[in-house]
């Protein structure tokens, strides 16, 4: 994780591809270290376990994998650019990083893009 994280577990952001889920509620992050009583936390470019909260019918109730594509908290980049998003946001997928949709509203962060390749070809704007 390069950047800040901003999505914890328990967190609810926006689904931005057309798979038919509106939002996720975040319940792990794959990747994620521990420390007692802290809170497990997702960043741009990040795999998520995540529950759709509303959408079609036949995505709720079910655990998947998805990526964080935009978060609203700011980080720094090795440019020293400061960058952040008006959102949270992620994008359903399967395990092996393919989307369930097939295209991306909104931008899209580059961290993101660059660890996911099939996200960036989907995606409108890359940031």
């Amino acid at each position: 994780m390069s950047q800040k994280a901003a999505a914890s577990v328990g967190a609810v952001i926006n689904c931005c591809d057309n798979s038919g889920a509106r939002s996720l509620n975040v319940i792990s992050v794959k990747g994620a270290g521990s420390r007692l009583n802290r809170l497990p936390a997702a960043g741009v470019g990040d795999m998520v376990m995540a529950t759709v909260r509303k959408g079609k019918p036949e995505l709720r109730k079910k655990v998947m994998p998805a990526i964080v594509v935009r978060q609203a908290r700011p980080w720094r980049r090795k440019d020293g650019l400061f960058l952040y998003f008006e959102d949270n946001a992620g994008v359903i997928v399967n395990p092996k990083g393919e989307m369930k949709g097939s295209a991306v509203t909104g931008p899209v962060g580059k961290e993101c893009a660059d660890l996911w390749p099939r996200i960036a070809s989907n995606a409108g704007v890359v940031v």
